[in-house]
């Protein structure tokens, strides 16, 4: 696993404790009942806290999967 993946798995682990660890990489929005709009809010708080990063509020909708979030983290790493 790449160290943003390892990253970003234990900020999934703080707001989705329930979840098995084996299960982070494919969850997304639509999958987990969980992650709902408080879940979203305070998922991307504790991203933004883990990784420095200052999410912008339109991108919210966008990143509503592990995936979409490591891709996401990812080109801010590159940038």
């Amino acid at each position: 696993m790449d160290p943003i993946a390892t990253r970003l798995t234990n900020c999934f682990q703080i707001v989705f404790p329930d979840l098995a660890p084996a299960d982070l990489p494919s969850a997304s929005q639509s999958s987990l009942a969980a992650w709902d709009s408080t879940a979203a809010i305070t998922l991307v708080n504790v991203i933004e806290d883990e990784f420095a990063v200052q999410v912008e509020f339109d991108r919210l909708a966008d990143l509503d999967s592990f995936a979409k979030i490591h891709d996401y983290l990812s080109q801010e790493a590159a940038a």
